[in-house]
């Protein structure tokens, strides 16, 4: 069985007011054995679209190799824009070496919660993929059932926006509340396309543009949260 431990502590500053959430990067950043275009940060893979999506936002000219330059503008540009990275999963066991949340046993959680009133800045968690099992928003709904807490619909139209509450401690130790959003984005893994190209929004763009694609969909709808 393949220990699969996430290879990149969070990286969240202080202004940071996003927070950008997933599962685990594919098992090959855990044992180093990265391909030639993949970046060694979080979401690096180059088969994983994000970084690819964000820099057709930003117009960022990217690098996609292992270079510490590559990682470097990564960081520079969250730090930049307020954005954090916090992936829920810690660690997990997997009877088949790949990359499928599904395929996760024995899931050791990072605790979000905690790192949420750390961060009293934060106002939004911005879920890669959807209430699928085990992924990000099925792993926090968990943590915060665990707290009494649940999320509360905003909005149902896609990709969907919820809010939820947390009590944190004031200088004098009263507490307060704070209100926290999430929106869950699609999946920026190549195996969401499938449900993209299903979806009524994608098909009416397309119908209006035969040119649209997956990509352009991903890149309409992120560029709203990130």
């Amino acid at each position: 069985m393949f220990f699969h431990k996430h290879p990149y502590p969070p990286f969240i500053k202080d202004n940071s007011t996003k927070l950008i959430v997933g599962t685990l990067p594919p098992p090959r950043f855990t044992t180093g054995e990265l391909l030639e275009k993949d970046v060694d940060f979080c979401y690096g893979s180059y088969h994983n679209s994000l970084w690819k999506f964000i820099d057709a936002i930003y117009n960022l000219n990217l690098r996609y190799d292992n270079s510490e330059a590559a990682v470097n503008q990564r960081k520079s540009f969250l730090t930049e824009h307020c954005i954090g990275v916090c992936d829920i999963v810690e660690s997990a066991k997997r009877d088949k070496i790949d990359a499928s949340d599904l395929g996760m046993k024995e899931v050791k959680l990072r605790d979000l919660i905690g790192i949420l009133k750390h961060y009293p800045n934060i106002e939004m968690l911005v879920f890669i993929g959807g209430n699928s099992k085990n992924g990000p928003e099925y792993f926090f709904r968990k943590q915060l059932r665990e707290h009494g807490l649940k999320l509360k619909l905003v909005s149902k139209e896609a990709p969907k926006i919820h809010e939820f509450e947390i009590d944190i401690a004031s200088n004098k130790s009263i507490l307060q509340s704070r209100t926290i959003k999430t929106v869950s984005l699609t999946s920026s893994s190549g195996a969401a396309n499938i449900s993209i190209s299903r979806s009524p929004l994608y098909q009416q763009l397309k119908a209006n543009n035969p040119d649209f694609n997956t990509f352009d969909f991903r890149v309409m709808q992120y560029q709203d949260y990130l």
